[in-house]
């Protein structure tokens, strides 16, 4: 009877914390209420359903068939709506032309509006929350003609967490994923274990935690492409649990838990680790001094979503960067402009393969005029595409290189060239 009373005291105190934090991060985060309408429609009789949740989806017009597919998984208290608020999926998805599907907690599953990803029957292939996300997938890509190949799955906190599910009990269904603040699939399997594991440093071993992606499915592979991101002070999903996240994905890939590089985003730092054909299949951003939240960046080209609370502007746009790495400007409607101007032909040679690209600026959208208007340039070439393709021409792996806003000067991006420079030169492993 003891036993039981410290248990239940122990459940109670992670559960008076976990409710603090929430406050205390919402009340920090909270800014004046801008009424919107959504912009999400819910959908209904997409399937069996045995997890009790709802969809709501987004399509931008004129999409095209067989365009991709984006599920985005909102956090604790939080709604579709104020999901797609915050992070600004659908305005990047009228970009680029791809459709996005919001799932959506009840109150009645979870009284903080969680998804139940700790929960045995609800994380299992073809049982509970699980089965309802896939049935979401299913209904969507049949219904607005999209492309199966190009599904992905993206969330915050308890919707990271649930990404992972996802992409462990049906990894044949997703090309990607991206977690933000996100625990590993397999960690709990109770509330306590879940409290346990977001408080505490976790360090679980890599073959363990690929062991438990593996046993969900008879699939072997190819795997999908993980995007982590995690705040260096996130004080409710402690940090430990994105090194997890990597462990347990390159275990799965059979790739070094080495990263194949590292770089500087401003003061945030970017690792990426690619197979052995370079290509980019796990990276991980380490956001300094961020707290728990989706990184935002609201003040420059990358502008997209808007901050409150668990929606944070630290200089970065999570939604831009995760976009990019999965490739989803490649598939745009309207491919965007974004180039740096220079005055003469740029040539890149590899062996026999040849380049010329003309690189001058376009003219404006609009002129200085009397009111003063500033003059805004589109620019016609992306160095970075150049490089690519003359990586591409030469037979040589292309470097993953993110994608940039589109209507911005671009900036070369140093990292994932030189390796594939290097790695074409022999001189470095594979």
């Amino acid at each position: 009877m003891r036993d039981l009373r410290q248990v239940l005291a122990r459940l109670q105190a992670f559960r008076s914390k976990f409710e603090d934090l929430l406050a205390a991060a919402r009340n920090k985060g909270r800014v004046a209420p801008v009424r919107r309408p959504t912009r999400l429609r819910e959908v209904t009789g997409f399937g069996a359903n045995p997890g009790n949740l709802r969809m709501f989806a987004y399509t931008p017009k004129h999409m095209p068939p067989g365009a991709p597919l984006v599920v985005a998984l909102h956090g604790c208290t939080q709604t579709s709506h104020e999901y797609d608020q915050g992070t600004g999926w659908s305005s990047l998805a009228d970009r680029f032309g791809f459709a996005v599907v919001y799932p959506q907690q009840q109150p009645t599953n979870n009284p903080k509006n969680c998804f139940s990803w700790f929960l045995p029957g609800d994380i299992a292939r073809d049982h509970g929350e699980a089965l309802s996300i896939k049935e979401m997938v299913e209904h969507a890509v049949a219904t607005f003609t999209l492309d199966r190949r190009q599904v992905f799955v993206t969330g915050l906190s308890a919707g990271g967490a649930m990404a992972c599910v996802m992409l462990a009990t049906y990894p044949e269904v997703f090309a990607g994923g991206a977690i933000i603040a996100g625990l590993p699939y397999g960690c709990a399997n109770n509330v306590q274990q879940a409290f346990e594991a977001m408080f505490a440093e976790n360090g679980h071993a890599a073959q363990a935690l690929g062991d438990r992606v593996r046993a969900q499915s008879k699939h072997r592979g190819p795997w999908p492409k993980v995007s982590v991101w995690h705040g260096t002070s996130d004080p409710i999903v402690k940090s430990s649990n994105g090194e997890d996240i990597i462990r347990q994905w390159t275990n799965v890939h059979g790739i070094s838990d080495t990263p194949t590089y590292e770089e500087m985003i401003g003061i945030h730092t970017r690792r990426v680790w690619n197979d052995a054909n370079g290509n980019a299949m796990i990276e991980a951003f380490s956001v300094k001094g961020m707290a728990h939240g989706v990184p935002l960046a609201t003040t420059d080209g990358e502008s997209c979503g808007a901050a409150g609370a668990f929606f944070l502007d630290v200089g970065i746009s999570s939604t831009h960067h995760i976009a990019g790495f999965w490739r989803l400007h490649e598939s745009a409607v309207e491919m965007p402009h974004a180039a740096v101007s220079v005055s003469a032909p740029i040539q890149i040679a590899h062996g026999r393969a040849v380049i010329m690209v003309e690189a001058a600026a376009e003219g404006s959208h609009s002129s200085a005029g009397a009111d003063g208007e500033e003059r805004q340039k589109r620019y016609s070439l992306d160095p970075n595409a150049v490089i690519a393709a003359a990586f591409k021409a030469a037979g040589l792996p292309v470097p993953e290189i993110p994608a940039q806003p589109p209507d911005t000067r671009p900036r070369v991006a140093p990292g994932p060239i030189i390796t594939a420079a290097l790695r074409a030169a022999g001189l470095v492993q594979s």
